[in-house]
């Protein structure tokens, strides 16, 4: 969490619960001492959990979305499939946050698909790379949740499909920082893993990411990082008319760890699970050849033109 060693978040925009209620307005600094307290606040509420994959349609949607694309290789080894399931199983969380991912489910279907696919894939591959140690089973929560500050962005925005201006890129940068408050408001501890993971997982190897730019060393946020940046090449978004093919996607995960930014091994095992043979992923070389293509017309990334104010 913050402290001396790197900046606290200051929110440029309201941290607010799907209900409404306002954790903290814009211009707040999340200090340790203030996310202490918003954690105070969370835990004296004493909300009720509930199983996640018991929660709705949550297992049949995401058995259904492993189903598709790229995820039928990925997810076809029956034992480590059972295993990661019955990892995923053990997974309570807030009844809040499960009524949370029943708004995404409803009303911004990209992110709620993301979510489930990123909790998956991360949990097969802490489990590759952490084994079935506590902090694995931990980090596993963090999968459906790297995501949940995203109820603090617009939805015009979530689901604008042209190149966002840079006032719209900043809010949706906002839900790294308003996913740390909330999870840490609805866990009721400051220092959870899973808000971490909320927090760090757009930060890079290089300190070229955000919102704080550190230098990302935690491994389940590294771990999420990856699977989030490859389900989000590899599935429909607003901003894309196409997806990334997985030849693409992977190159240019390859790439990402040519230029320090994401773990290696940790790209080499989500390699390792798209071939067939699922080799060992120590054994597994990473390619520098570009055979791919990206797709046409994404806007990712691309700021819109805005007018000089003045």
């Amino acid at each position: 969490m913050p402290g001396s060693s790197f900046p606290a978040p200051r929110l440029r925009y309201p941290v607010h619960t799907l209900e409404g209620k306002e954790l903290l307005p814009a211009g707040s600094q999340v200090t340790a001492g203030l996310l202490s307290t918003i954690a105070d606040q969370g835990r004296s509420r004493n909300e009720p959990s509930g199983g996640l994959l018991q929660h709705g349609t949550v297992l049949p949607d995401l058995v259904g979305f492993l189903c598709e694309g790229p995820y039928k290789v990925v997810f076809e080894d029956g034992k480590r499939f059972y295993g990661m399931m019955q990892m995923m199983e053990r997974v309570t969380l807030p009844l809040p946050l499960l009524r949370s991912l029943d708004h995404f489910r409803d009303h911004d279907p990209f992110t709620y698909r993301h979510i489930l696919c990123v909790f998956a894939l991360s949990t097969l591959l802490a489990q590759e790379l952490m084994g079935t140690s506590g902090a694995a089973i931990q980090g596993a929560t963090s999968g459906p949740m790297h995501d949940i500050g995203k109820l603090c962005v617009p939805l015009s925005i979530m689901k604008k499909r042209s190149a966002l201006t840079r006032d719209e890129r900043d809010w949706l940068r906002h839900h790294t920082a308003a996913g740390y408050v909330l999870l840490a408001y609805y866990f009721g501890d400051a220092g959870a893993i899973t808000a971490r993971v909320a927090l760090e997982h757009h930060e890079r190897r290089d300190g070229s990411g955000y919102p704080l730019g550190i230098f990302q060393k935690e491994r389940m946020v590294e771990i999420v990082a990856v699977c989030d940046v490859y389900d989000a090449l590899i599935s429909p978004r607003p901003y894309r008319p196409t997806c990334y093919d997985n030849r693409t996607a992977l190159e240019e995960m390859t790439l990402l760890v040519e230029q320090g930014r994401l773990a290696g091994d940790i790209v080499q095992a989500l390699v390792a699970y798209n071939r067939q043979d699922k080799p060992d992923y120590r054994a597994c070389k990473l390619s520098l050849d570009k055979r791919g293509h990206a797709p046409e017309g994404n806007v990712y990334g691309v700021v819109a033109d805005e007018a000089d104010p003045g």
